[in-house]
């Protein structure tokens, strides 16, 4: 089945009007897309993850309904919002996890299971969040274009179309972002 973007972008407009059965038929028409967002985030995490791709796409659900405001402009910013939340909440369990490793919750694991790389991938989840965070306060529009490209997926025009500006504008922010966290994340 064929779902045109036409039609989730109306879907969107009556949810966000209050029409809480476009949501229901909205979620089986985006669910698809949501898996591939999530498997994506997924997909540089750690073998044995406890967070599972469908969990994290029903997190982002939750978040998603939970909003109170929901004014979507379209699907691309439907999916960069969620592409959004899921982030969030991968950031969230890092950090948590992160936490734990230094000593929150500790428990007593061999020396080959402390070292075998356990806290490396929720540290480099951590350090890349906080690179985009400090992105964002000298430069907001290359931040998004980060979360819009790299982990929503979205490619040049709909990330274009979600912040508003031509496709040249993204294709350049895209490109100095990427310097940016490449300078912002090496090692002093």
């Amino acid at each position: 089945m064929t779902v045109s973007s036409n039609q989730i972008t109306q879907l969107l407009a009556a949810w966000s009007s209050g029409d809480e059965t476009a949501m229901d038929q909205l979620m089986p028409l985006v669910y698809g897309e949501l898996r591939r967002i999530a498997r994506r985030y997924m997909a540089g995490q750690r073998a044995g993850h406890t967070l599972q791709t469908t969990a994290l796409i029903h997190e982002a659900y939750l978040k998603l309904v939970g909003q109170g405001e929901r004014r979507w402009q379209n699907r691309a910013h439907f999916f960069g919002v969620a592409a959004q939340a899921m982030r969030h909440i991968l950031v969230d369990y890092a950090r948590a996890r992160h936490a734990d490793k230094r000593g929150g919750e500790a428990q007593a694991v061999s020396l080959d299971e402390a070292t075998a790389n356990a806290g490396t991938q929720a540290a480099e989840i951590v350090a890349l969040d906080d690179a985009l965070r400090r992105l964002a306060e000298v430069a907001p529009r290359q931040s998004r274009v980060v979360e819009l490209r790299y982990f929503g997926g979205l490619n040049v025009e709909e990330a274009a179309e979600v912040l508003k500006v031509s496709p040249e504008t993204v294709t350049r922010d895209w490109r100095m972002a990427k310097a940016w966290l490449l300078r912002d994340l090496q090692p002093n």
